[in-house]
């Protein structure tokens, strides 16, 4: 069963509906409620490698549903030090626990600054209401 619609405050959002926890020098990539809600129910999940690099707003992996492949957008730069490979057996983790149990990577962040350019929660609600 999916999970209920929310946006924790504690999080940071990307408008490509990405979202970041940040931990001091660390910080968790996830999708949030709505994009997993606007995919459905997913089926697959292409991690970047442990150690890879990953860039603000680029790509760093895939994520397939019943209706489409999407692109994840890092929310933020670093170097991966952790998959969750729960994922690879339980993709639809995702759509049950999005913020929780669905998270996707861990990463050592390259500038801690870059999170100053995420949304806030209420910044990213305001993004839902106007697209």
């Amino acid at each position: 069963m999916a999970a209920a619609e929310n946006y924790p405050a504690d999080l940071k959002y990307h408008s490509e509906h990405d979202w970041a926890r940040i931990e001091g020098a660390e910080a968790v990539f996830g999708i949030t409620w709505k994009a997993q809600d606007m995919l459905g129910e997913l089926v697959f999940f292409q991690p970047p490698a442990v150690g890879a690099t990953v860039t603000k707003d680029g790509a760093y992996g895939e994520i397939e549903s019943v209706k489409a492949v999407s692109d994840l957008v890092a929310p933020l730069s670093g170097k991966v030090i952790q998959v969750n490979d729960k994922l690879q057996s339980a993709p639809e983790t995702i759509n049950d626990d999005p913020y929780g149990e669905g998270w996707l990577v861990r990463i050592e962040l390259a500038d801690p600054a870059e999170a100053d350019a995420l949304l806030d929660v209420e910044a990213y609600k305001q993004l839902l209401v106007e697209e």
